[in-house]
């Protein structure tokens, strides 16, 4: 198993979808070790015209230090799937 998971979400104050996005990537990850930042976009005006209609959107770090887009609005549990097992040595590669 790999080190600590390193991920953020692009997110916004009052946003359901965020906090539902953070939860079930918590729930997913399942004890394992990550670090989750949430990252307000409106406090940047470079976020909100990069990510603005995306929100939520869950980036996470790859082994060569890197950010992937994973996936937005919703978890994507297969793709986070296919990133843990790429971290973790299992797949082809963190995508």
């Amino acid at each position: 198993m790999a080190d600590t998971l390193r991920f953020v979400i692009y997110s916004r104050s009052y946003c359901h979808l965020c906090d539902d996005l953070r939860q079930a990537l918590l729930t997913r990850l399942d004890g394992r070790a990550a670090d989750i930042e949430m990252v307000d976009v409106d406090a940047d005006p470079a976020l909100v015209e990069r990510y603005d209609e995306l929100v939520p959107v869950l980036m996470a770090q790859q082994r060569d230090g890197e950010w992937l887009q994973l996936c937005h609005y919703f978890l994507d549990e297969s793709g986070l799937q296919v990133f843990i097992d790429g971290v973790d040595g299992q797949g082809t590669g963190a995508r």
